[in-house]
């Protein structure tokens, strides 16, 4: 896999995955981080050519493809914050949610196998590289999985403009599942059903929705904030 961006490639380093070459423009290759790290210093028109899109910011890197976390990993943690992702489909949308989950101390995201964007260099490059340090699980039924963690003591919360309580009246202690739905379409019914409780996330203007990123970045501050202050 050939990530690209300064940040992707940073993280990339610092992160599990084996970084095989590393290709920057003279400018990019000399940021510090870099030092002790074998760069093949080239054009800005060849780190295009490499990464296949024109937002390499004069870097990019062969790494070794993606290893997806095995379900444990979203459940084996104490209290674990868990963000699950019902058929988010637009790589920049699941990359924004990797970096939020991320820097909010989430455990895992949580993604299914079919009509789901995968780890891929933009989401990579969306995710500012949060990707190399958070797990992401792949499963084939998203209900099944949310059975799965209610039986583990989790407790799901679905964002569903449906919801009867607001997203700021929840507890969101010990063991916690968010539960975002797909653009368009929002939580599927079965998905939906799964949950112990839909909560909503307040609209005070003129349009009905948020985007599915916006709406992850409060559900998980949301959280963060009452753990702390219950604590």
């Amino acid at each position: 896999m050939i990530i690209y961006g300064r940040n992707p490639v940073r993280e990339a380093i610092r992160g599990p995955r084996a970084v095989a070459r590393v290709w920057a423009t003279r400018n990019a290759a000399r940021e510090p981080w870099l030092e002790g790290v074998r760069v093949t210093v080239t054009g800005a028109e060849e780190v295009e050519r490499l990464a296949g899109s024109p937002s390499h910011q004069g870097m990019c890197a062969a790494v070794e493809a993606f290893r997806y976390a095995e379900q444990d990993t979203a459940l084996g943690r104490p209290d674990p914050l868990i963000v699950v992702l019902d058929q988010v489909q637009d790589p920049q949308n699941l990359g924004a949610i990797c970096r939020t989950a991320e820097c909010a101390g989430a455990a895992a995201v949580v993604i299914p196998e079919r009509r789901s964007a995968e780890v891929t260099p933009a989401v990579c490059k969306a995710s500012a590289g949060a990707v190399e340090h958070l797990p992401v699980v792949r499963v084939r039924n998203l209900a099944d999985f949310l059975h799965a963690a209610r039986g583990a003591g989790v407790w799901c919360y679905g964002a569903d403009a449906r919801g009867q309580v607001g997203y700021d009246e929840v507890d969101y202690g010990g063991s916690v599942a968010v539960v975002l739905g797909g653009e368009g379409r929002g939580l599927r019914p079965r998905v939906a059903a799964a949950c112990d409780a839909l909560v909503a996330i307040p609209l005070r203007g003129r349009t009905d929705s948020l985007s599915v990123s916006a709406a992850a970045a409060i559900m998980l501050y949301a959280v963060d904030r009452r753990r702390r202050f219950s604590a």
